[in-house]
């Protein structure tokens, strides 16, 4: 499936299932975003709560008794919010576009139109059931030997099925000019390893609904009952082995751990019965001298597997992650199974949520810039971009004079830190160069054969970049995205228009509160080219230590005291946040309050005080926006899935975990030693 580079930093990871929506609004709604919702909404406080006893509680409180997740979700919070409002303008690009005929083959309305035609023909699925797959699994079934097992596996992974590992193009970590060919671990169907390898009662009995699940949709493909069973052992044993040999998340947080750059020669070396010079060629791809192999235990492993392990089984995994794959665009029957596994038992979701948002979300992954250009032509204001140009230069301003200011590091790395600030890329909005789709099908037959197609098409682009320079103008994310990012290799920070909204933004609100919320947010993802994975590519994106030794132990020592912090944190029961899988974000976020509240005093500077607003004073207004933002209710599964595979925390510590560390909020709010959200000063975290 299509991904984003390596290490990119993401303001939250909100995987499909767990993003909840409401109903579509009508269109007068719509047309008045800013002046509908409030800047800031004094009614989802809950004065019963004191500020410094939990300052999270009392900014939402009410807001949580009141917004019951809905059904079909597993998380419902400010950014499900705004997604909605989102979805529900795209809804309407997406209706006029298929309502058109006669569009020219190709044109982004043409795209997007076709493609949400087919995913809406839900008559046309159910008629065609598993018929869609039927050439692929009649590729897999003829598999007689492993030179055809590498050729099919390559055939998949070409049309986005996740099989054994994965192959992509990748900016060279220190060459950060070129792009180069980059081999991965992969090749599961639970969203971690540590779902396999993990032995409490909760992992225990998701890989037993796993095993159900894999059974079931063997019978869906037509297979009695024992065979199923016998299939579903076969798909578990083989992932088990490939999840013990893969690396874990936190382990995958350092760069240096994940660059191995082989010669093809000793790439073969660790697979002697998989040849890659073959698999290159099954890719049509040619030139290629060297591959990063991102996890070498990982693929030695998948060689060692590959003799050991018989063709039949082979041929069962991958069926099944043919199948599974695409399971949520065949007949019913495939999507109702997948969603109970992946929506369910994972996330603790009720309901199926309605095709329409399906589709779309699918839309914006496979063709998301022509969905985006449609998009922004109408709803992104010039006001709003201007705006938002201007926060980050004043974010900079800032953060360049906290830089200068730190007592714990030497002049000498200072410079470079001021250097590489200084040319950290902003992009806001959406691209000046759009993505082309040229050569893409869409049209509006079989939903699954537009989806594998498109998957195919951007397949081939990722791989067609390997040997060539790097374009700085492509973007990762579509300018419908309710989220931003910051990529180290790129040294480049990026908010679509999706994001420069209310909540989180309003060009008609007062400083406070967007500093508040889209200030931190921009100073979270200035804060990530300084984080502990941000911190060792240099201003260039090149992986290069720029730090005198004594700045380095400096610097990971304080950030020891913000992973000592998170690691004490309960969750459910006696499950705890991963201080060290979150810390990079938990470091962001702690620099991006603390910036972006410089900046805000900043434009206070020489002016006179501005009055109070709802009783609250600017600063208090600042907090308040920045708790606001992360407002959220939480299904347990939900929250047990997002502490083993996602790197920031629950919301709750996301909000309080920052201020706690941060004097002028105890000010703010007049919190003293003693209460909960006061940290002395020999516990407080202070990097930036």
């Amino acid at each position: 499936m299509n991904t984003i580079r390596a290490f990119l930093s993401l303001l939250l990871v909100v995987p499909f299932l767990m993003v909840p929506m409401l109903a579509s609004k009508s269109k007068a709604q719509e047309k008045s975003v800013e002046a509908v919702i409030p800047p800031l909404d004094p009614a989802n406080i809950d004065t019963s709560v004191k500020p410094c006893q939990n300052f999270y509680l009392y900014a939402d409180g009410n807001w949580l008794k009141n917004n019951p997740i809905p059904a079909a979700y597993s998380r419902w919070g400010s950014f499900s919010e705004l997604y909605d409002r989102n979805l529900t303008i795209l809804h309407e690009i997406a209706e006029n576009a298929a309502a058109k005929k006669n569009l020219r083959k190709g044109s982004d309305e043409q795209l997007v139109g076709d493609f949400y035609f087919s995913g809406m023909d839900t008559v046309s699925a159910d008629k065609e059931g598993i018929k869609p797959l039927e050439p692929y699994l009649k590729k897999i079934d003829g598999i007689k030997n492993l030179k055809q097992l590498q050729s099919v596996v390559a055939m998949l992974q070409s049309n986005g099925v996740n099989a054994l590992f994965y192959f992509t193009s990748e900016q060279d970590l220190k060459n950060s000019n070129m792009m180069i060919a980059s081999l991965h671990q992969s090749g599961l169907s639970l969203p971690d390893r540590d779902y396999y390898t993990k032995t409490d009662k909760q992992s225990k009995e998701i890989l037993q609904e796993y095993n159900a699940y894999t059974t079931k949709m063997f019978t869906l493909l037509g297979d009695n009952e024992k065979t199923a069973s016998a299939e579903a052992k076969t798909v578990m044993n083989i992932e088990k082995r490939l999840a013990e040999a893969s690396m874990t998340r936190v382990e995958r947080r350092d760069p240096k751990a994940t660059y191995n750059m082989m010669t093809l020669t000793q790439t073969n070396a660790l697979t002697p019965d998989f040849s890659w010079n073959s698999y290159l060629r099954d890719l049509k791809v040619s030139g290629v001298r060297k591959i990063n192999v991102a996890q070498p235990k990982f693929i030695k492993e998948v060689g060692v597997m590959l003799k050991e392990i018989p063709l039949s089984d082979w041929k069962v995994y991958l069926r099944w992650h043919l199948v599974n794959g695409m399971a949520p665009y065949l007949s019913q029957n495939f999507v109702d199974e997948s969603f109970h596994f992946y929506g369910t038992v994972l996330t603790g979701a009720k309901e199926l949520q309605p095709r329409w948002k399906r589709v779309l979300e699918r839309i914006d992954r496979s063709v998301g810039f022509a969905l985006g250009k449609l998009y922004v032509a109408k709803h992104f204001s010039p006001k709003a971009k201007a705006r938002a140009e201007e926060m980050v230069h004043n974010l900079e301003a800032a953060f360049a004079e906290r830089i200068k200011n730190l007592d714990w590091m030497s002049e000498t790395t200072k410079k470079q830190a001021l250097i590489k600030l200084k040319a950290i890329v902003n992009k806001i909005g959406y691209p000046d160069k759009w993505k082309s789709y040229r050569g893409l099908v869409i049209n509006r037959g079989p939903y699954a054969l537009n989806v594998m197609r498109a998957e195919a098409f951007e397949f081939k682009f990722e791989l067609s970049k390997i040997g060539k320079p790097v374009d700085r103008t492509e973007w990762g994310m579509t300018p419908p995205t309710v989220n931003a990012y910051y990529d180290p290799s790129m040294n480049e920070i990026v908010f679509p228009a999706g994001i420069l909204q209310p909540p989180f933004f309003n060009p008609n609100a007062d400083d406070a509160v967007n500093y508040g919320g889209m200030g931190a947010v921009i100073g979270h993802e200035m804060t990530h080219g300084f984080d502990d994975q941000g911190s060792q590519f240099d201003a260039k994106g090149n992986l290069k230590d720029w730090w005198t030794k004594e700045d380095a132990a400096n610097f990971k020592k304080k950030a020891d005291v913000l992973v000592k912090q998170f690691d004490s944190y309960t969750v459910l029961d006696s499950l705890h946040v991963n201080g060290k899988l979150t810390e990079g974000e938990n470091i962001a976020d702690l620099g991006g309050v603390s910036i972006s509240f410089q900046a805000f005093e900043n434009t206070l500077k020489g002016k006179p005080r501005p009055a109070k607003i709802d009783g609250f004073t600017p600063e208090q207004r600042f907090f308040l926006a920045w708790a606001q933002m992360w407002r959220e209710n939480d299904r347990p599964q939900a929250l047990r899935q997002r502490l083993i595979v996602d790197p920031h925390s629950p919301n709750e510590f996301r909000c309080n975990g920052p201020l706690s560390n941060f004097p002028p909020f105890y000010e703010a709010f007049g919190c003293k030693p003693g209460d909960p959200m006061y940290r002395s000063a020999d516990t407080r975290a202070k990097i930036w």
